[in-house]
């Protein structure tokens, strides 16, 4: 991941304006939105801090710390991350990197620990860490990578020098999508784009999700439930695969249309594939319903975001429930 190449392009202005320093702070916290290559940035930064004879902007591909970093040996690299996908990280991996920094560098140069996701930390590993911040190792950098920066404790935020990287602007998004999956065409990467918020990286993974064809039946239920030709139980039972993240996305999206179509911010929605069901939903329901419905969906998607224990089947059940109600509302 040295090659700047393999850096999204729409952060290159970063990456160049971060390797010309003459000096570099002990930590970074780098934040964004998801989906958008902040791992991927972290990583050549990780790459070039510890390359022995960098180039202007690059790790040279060559010295014996590339080498061992290319073959994934090297000993003064470490990653920091969840045992299993969405769980805590806990204290005794931030012990491990607070010995890591402890130790000298066995290629004589730089040692760099990745964290990632940052807010994964439970609050003893953040506390841990905080000591590692106060009391920097000489040539130990730290890179902290985060989608939600707020979640982080406002101590380790201020120890660290916060680099928050961008998404691209739609059309540079839909040239980069294109590059990565020509067999789809321009109507098809727009709705992933869509679909992902605009973070190219998170399109290209919900198109190896097939998270298309999820939404179609999403979608379809949604549009059987308003006709009652479905019940929100049973929507919710045959739901299996859809990843609660998406779905929440997903209403949170169609939650906005409505309420711009309400406030005749526009006149059609920005999500097509629901260009009928939402207008008419828009002439049926009020805005403080609406506002409240956003408040109970924000506070549950925050909840599945933060991998809360949550009864799957009644918590889509519920949140069917009350977007059907939504019209009923006076």
């Amino acid at each position: 991941m040295a090659d700047p190449a393999a850096i999204c392009p729409w952060h290159l202005p970063v990456w160049q304006s971060l390797t010309t320093r003459d000096r570099q702070p002990h930590a970074f916290l780098f934040g964004g939105p998801a989906g958008i290559g902040k791992r991927r940035f972290a990583e050549a930064f990780a790459d070039w801090l510890l390359c022995l004879k960098p180039r202007p902007g690059a790790a040279c591909g060559e010295c014996r710390s590339c080498q061992l970093r290319l073959a994934g040996s090297h000993p003064d690299r470490l990653l920091i991350e969840p045992e299993e996908e969405g769980k805590a990280i806990r204290i005794d991996a931030v012990r491990q990197l607070a010995d890591f920094m402890a130790q000298t560098a066995q290629q004589g140069g730089r040692k760099v620990v990745m964290l990632h996701p940052a807010e994964a930390m439970n609050l003893n590993a953040a506390n841990a860490l905080l000591k590692s911040l106060e009391e920097p190792t000489a040539e130990t950098y730290l890179l902290l990578i985060t989608d939600q920066p707020s979640r982080l404790l406002p101590t380790i935020r201020s120890r660290c020098q916060v680099l928050s990287l961008t998404a691209p602007g739609h059309a540079e998004a839909r040239s980069w999508l294109a590059a990565q999956l020509p067999e789809l065409d321009t109507g098809q990467h727009d709705a992933l784009l869509l679909m992902a918020g605009g973070a190219p990286l998170r399109a290209l993974q919900l198109q190896t999700m097939d998270a298309a064809a999820l939404r179609r039946q999403v979608v379809e239920g949604v549009k059987s439930l308003l006709k009652r030709e479905e019940s929100a139980s049973r929507l919710a039972e045959t739901w299996t695969a859809v990843p609660l993240e998406l779905l929440a996305d997903w209403f949170c999206d169609w939650t906005l249309d409505l309420l711009r179509l309400k406030t005749g911010a526009v006149e059609r929605p920005l999500n097509g594939d629901m260009d009928k069901v939402l207008p008419y939903m828009a002439r049926h329901v009020t805005v403080p319903a609406l506002m409240e419905w956003q408040d109970w969906l924000l506070q549950h998607r925050g909840m599945i975001l933060g991998k809360a224990n949550l009864n799957r089947v009644m918590l889509i059940e519920t949140l069917l429930i009350q977007w059907k109600q939504l019209m009923e509302k006076r």
